[in-house]
């Protein structure tokens, strides 16, 4: 799923070919909202909210377009009248806004609403304070953190009601470089400044990847080397050589994969087998191993 930081780009894209401009086409192929026309409004703004994309619109009363990337959703923007910068399927789109210079499509989308403004806070309301956002405030994030104390660091960070933008991905990388199993409860973290400087750090890389086209955490931007051990189970730690693991965090079925060097990373780990792991994508999610062995849902 997209984090907070190419939610963060998908809106400052969109705010350049939209904001201030006077929409053409309004074409919402969703089907709670699909007789709602909005041609003839200008677009004022479109911001990230987390993971969350807010289009707001002027009218009486304003209108906000939300949508939420999911798994797979996207939006793309180019010139109007002139070809998709890249192969898309026609029947998978879920929005067209366009104004006279520029087309926004909005691709697989996996939430979209259009909401009066004033109501925005029924959409995103829940969310804690956004890691790249105005309203971002450690302090806070802090407090709700330190309120469930035996609660896993892992599944904490993933909580977009304690903070809003992290996903598995910075939650994983986060973690190595602090040293810390995703298992580790909150109070363990919370040692000699320890929680302060795992939200720095968050803060840290989202901000650094957010104008960035490939996410890079490593300082190594070449394929295969620009993260530590998101999406690489079963391959070695560039640190130390150990096999990286992967293993779900949080229960199900809300569970979500988290990846970490058993030797890099101190605190409680799941239970684990042993078991070759392929790395992330490498196949099937379950397959047969040796001797007719199931190998591991989590790669």
């Amino acid at each position: 799923m997209p984090e907070g930081d190419v939610v963060w780009r998908t809106a400052d894209r969109l705010h350049r070919a939209l904001a201030g401009r006077e929409l053409t086409t309004c074409d919402f192929r969703w089907p709670s909202i699909a007789t709602i026309d909005l041609s003839g409004r200008t677009v004022l703004e479109v911001v990230s909210r987390g993971k969350h994309v807010l289009c707001r619109i002027d009218g009486d009363p304003p209108v906000t377009v939300h949508s939420h990337l999911r798994m797979e959703g996207s939006w793309h923007v180019h010139r109007t009248g002139g070809p998709w910068g890249s192969a898309r399927t026609e029947h998978e789109v879920r929005a067209v806004l366009a104004n006279a210079e520029w087309t926004a499509v909005g691709h697989k989308l996996g939430m979209l609403d259009v909401v009066p403004t004033a109501q925005e806070p029924q959409l995103v309301g829940h969310l804690g304070p956004d890691v790249l956002g105005a309203d971002w405030d450690p302090d806070a994030v802090l407090a709700t953190m330190r309120a469930d104390p035996q609660r896993t660091v892992g599944e904490t960070l993933l909580d977009q009601r304690v903070l809003a933008g992290v996903g598995t991905m910075f939650m994983a990388e986060a973690l190595f470089l602090r040293g810390v199993t995703p298992w580790t409860p909150v109070a363990d973290v919370d040692t000699g400044g320890g929680l302060e400087a795992l939200l720095d750090l968050e803060h840290r890389l989202l901000d650094l990847n957010r104008e960035r086209a490939v996410q890079v955490t490593t300082g190594d931007a070449r394929p295969g080397r620009d993260k530590w051990v998101h999406g690489r189970s079963g391959r070695p730690c560039w640190r130390c050589g150990t096999t990286v693991r992967v293993a779900p965090v949080g229960p199900p079925p809300t569970d979500r994969t988290g990846f970490y060097c058993p030797s890099c990373q101190q605190g409680p780990r799941p239970t684990d087998d042993g078991r070759t792991q392929r790395p992330l994508g490498s196949g099937a999610r379950s397959r047969r191993g040796a001797g007719g062995r199931r190998e591991p849902r989590y790669r």
